[in-house]
């Protein structure tokens, strides 16, 4: 044996230790929590620009997508919390850069970028969404022209949103002020950047809850106002949710985004758009210059007009004085000369009407003798005894005529069809006499084969027990009748012929195996040939 050998003394029954491994064995599970901790820790921030598809928006609120390019994809996830601030929502097709962290889905090891923020890619991708849009809120009917509201013609307040740090809010309150001074409440927003979008709607949705009459007065109209700028800077109002709340407000709106080129979104919704923040100003305000110099032109107008009348009338009433007298006495003389007259010849005439009706009645009086009245009923009493005569004479008449039709038709009638007639009528009688006489026998076959089927009936009725058997009855007194309808331990009742008793059901029937068999029955042996039986 060489020096540099060794031998292991021990016992001789103890195992060798197990060797050492360098690289022992991991779990799934914990190669993929490494995985995700480096990937988190490598790629902690990242910003991906690329094409969504696939998006999905989960019901708890979470949205999930896929970003691709012409050569690789990756799934992306917006939590919840996020997905309300996003600068544009996803939608399938559209380029985006999105900024957030590299992680991986354990379950399915593989890994995904959580999103924080997204944008749009470009002006053209934020076009073609616009465009996208327009189309979707279009085909709803946002865009109608009925659905728009009128601007009134004198408001009294003007409510504005708009930024309180601009020339825009300074550039409208100078315009209203020399043009149509009235009040003017602000209402301050951001009009740029993520927050915009929200500030501007609670702004519309605040000044539509006011009611008439309470401590901040409700505004007549609407200003949204913002100053030009890149279509970035303009994006928030081309949002969808902003869209839909302008128009679902009741109050009048005028947009004033961006100058006179720019359009965007709430141009289309809102009852009237102005190419300035100071359009808007003038749209919404009259100028009180141009109404005071109307008001006065109509003033004038009126004083003049009434002048005229005024002169024409006096004109008229000259011409007419000058035809009547000097005196309202000599206008009243003549007929009251003439009232005087026709007073006076009242009473002459009133009496000799009354003379003239006098003799009439004393004329018609005088024809009225008791010979008269004689001769008159005398004259009466001819004419009917005429008239009782004519009457007689007709009826007489009457009646031989409907005689002697009577006659000529019954010349007509031989005996020999009557008597024909006769003995038909008289067969028919005696046929249905026979059918009569033989209705009692059939009656009572009827009435015996009814009671048969009446025994019949009333022996196969369930609800009446027979000897030897009972019906089986629940507590409320439903008949039971099948097993399957029974259950351990219900009461039942057993009605039977002379009576009813309780019962309770213990259990199934036991199976045939464990059935025990009926005791053998013995039978009397038969007796030997020749012996009697004591019976």
């Amino acid at each position: 044996m060489s020096d540099d050998s060794y031998v292991f003394e021990g016992p001789a029954d103890e195992p060798p230790p197990p060797a050492r491994d360098n690289n022992p064995p991991q779990t799934v599970s914990e190669l993929s929590f490494a995985l995700k901790r480096t990937l988190e820790d490598r790629f902690g921030h990242v910003r991906l620009r690329g094409e969504i598809s696939k998006v999905n928006r989960h019901a708890s609120g979470h949205i999930y997508l896929t970003l691709k390019d012409d050569k690789a994809a990756i799934d992306g996830v917006v939590w919840k919390g996020s997905a309300r601030g996003l600068g544009v929502q996803p939608e399938t097709g559209l380029e985006v850069i999105v900024t957030g962290k590299i992680t991986s889905y354990p379950a399915r090891s593989s890994y995904q970028i959580v999103i924080e923020t997204m944008e749009a890619a470009g002006a053209g991708a934020l076009l073609a969404q616009l465009e996208r849009l327009k189309a979707k809120l279009a085909g709803e009917g946002l865009f109608e022209t009925g659905r728009k509201r009128p601007i009134p013609t004198f408001p009294a307040v003007v409510g504005v949103i708009t930024s309180p740090t601009g020339a825009v809010i300074r550039d409208i309150l100078h315009r209203i002020a020399e043009r149509w001074p009235c009040r003017v409440i602000v209402w301050p927003v951001v009009v740029q950047g993520e927050a915009a979008c929200g500030q501007v709607s609670n702004a519309i949705r605040g000044f539509d809850g006011l009611k008439p009459g309470g401590l901040i007065p409700r505004p007549d109209v609407l200003i949204v106002a913002r100053g030009g700028g890149s279509v970035e800077d303009l994006w928030c109002f081309n949002d969808e949710g902003l869209a839909r709340v302008v128009a679902a407000a009741t109050l009048p709106i005028i947009s004033a985004v961006g100058h006179e080129t720019d359009t965007t979104l709430i141009d289309f919704v809102s009852d009237r758009r102005a190419p300035t923040p100071t359009g808007a100003a003038e749209i919404a305000t009259p100028v009180l210059a141009d109404l005071a110099y109307a008001v006065a032109d109509l003033d004038r107008r009126l004083a003049r007009a009434g002048g005229r009348i005024l002169e024409d009338r006096r004109t008229r009433l000259r011409a007419a004085a000058r035809g009547l007298p000097a005196r309202p006495e000599d206008l009243l003389a003549l007929p009251q000369q003439r009232l005087d007259h026709a007073g006076s010849r009242l009473a002459s005439g009133l009496t000799r009407n009354l003379a003239v009706h006098e003799r009439g009645l004393i004329t018609v009086a005088g024809r009225l003798t008791p010979a008269l009245l004689d001769r008159a009923m005398e004259r009466r009493r001819d004419r009917l005894d005429s008239v009782s005569a004519r009457l007689g004479s007709g009826l007489a008449a009457n009646v031989k005529a409907h005689e002697h039709r009577l006659m000529r038709a019954l010349s007509r009638l031989s005996p020999e069809p009557l008597h024909r007639r006769l003995d038909q009528r008289a067969a028919r009688l005696e046929s249905v006499g026979a059918r009569l006489d033989a209705l009692p026998r059939r009656l009572e076959r009827d009435q015996a084969r009814l009671a048969a089927l009446s025994r019949a009936l009333a022996g196969l009725n369930p609800k009446t027990p027979k000897p030897g058997f009972a019906r089986v009855e629940s507590e409320d007194g439903a008949m039971i009748a099948a097993a399957a309808a029974l259950h351990d331990g219900q009461a039942v009742r057993l009605v039977f012929a002379d009576g009813s008793r309780g019962a309770r059901i213990d259990g199934d029937e036991p199976p045939p195996s464990v059935r025990p068999k009926p005791a053998p029955v013995s039978r009397p042996k038969a007796p030997p040939p020749g012996q009697g039986d004591l019976f």
